[in-house]
């Protein structure tokens, strides 16, 4: 049952697909900052550094770091350009997240069907499927979690002081002044 619910879930599109560099947010999202615009979605929380560095702290202390660092590894992965360094990161990605032996493994469907003979002629999507599992596992499972939990409720809560400190406030009414006038 949980394959069945996996596998209906990892057709939606993952944040890899869904921001190709053409496409332009909505514009209700490019308002939104720092925990406002992670809570809206899980791809929002991963194209922030500050949300991604959160969200790992979270995972560190659930066990489950690995997820996400093998979900940046396989988008970093995507940007290698040359055949040799391609390789070598295959390499590492397999070696670290897994391999049998993998000292981060990642758990995920039909791990032991990648075979290290793929890594002999990579290309750029080859961990593609595995990433959008380790994505689904996080989005459906971790991430509404991390939106609970007292890492980002106290990251929230201090993003909420400083906008309702004096400072933030008399910045608001300078702008205010100069775009009413």
């Amino acid at each position: 049952m949980f394959n069945r619910a996996v596998s209906r879930l990892s057709r939606k599109r993952p944040p890899s697909e869904i921001n190709d560099g053409e496409s332009h947010p909505s514009s209700s999202h490019q308002t939104l900052k720092g925990t406002l615009k992670w809570a809206t979605s899980l791809e929002n929380l991963l194209e922030d550094p500050e949300g991604v560095k959160r969200f790992r702290e979270f995972l560190k202390k659930e066990f489950s770091e690995e997820n996400v660092l093998f979900w940046l590894a396989c988008e970093e992965f995507k940007k290698t350009q040359g055949k040799k360094q391609m390789q070598e990161k295959a390499k590492e990605i397999y070696m670290t997240f897994l391999s049998s032996k993998a000292s981060s493994q990642v758990n995920v469907e039909g791990q032991s069907r990648l075979s290290e003979t793929i890594l002999e002629t990579p290309h750029p999507l080859m961990f593609q499927k595995l990433q959008d599992q380790i994505f689904n596992l996080m989005k459906y499972d971790s991430y509404s979690r991390f939106l609970k939990s007292d890492i980002f409720l106290n990251h929230k809560k201090s993003e909420e002081q400083e906008e309702n400190s004096p400072e933030a406030q008399t910045a608001a009414k300078r702008a205010s002044r100069i775009y009413n006038t």
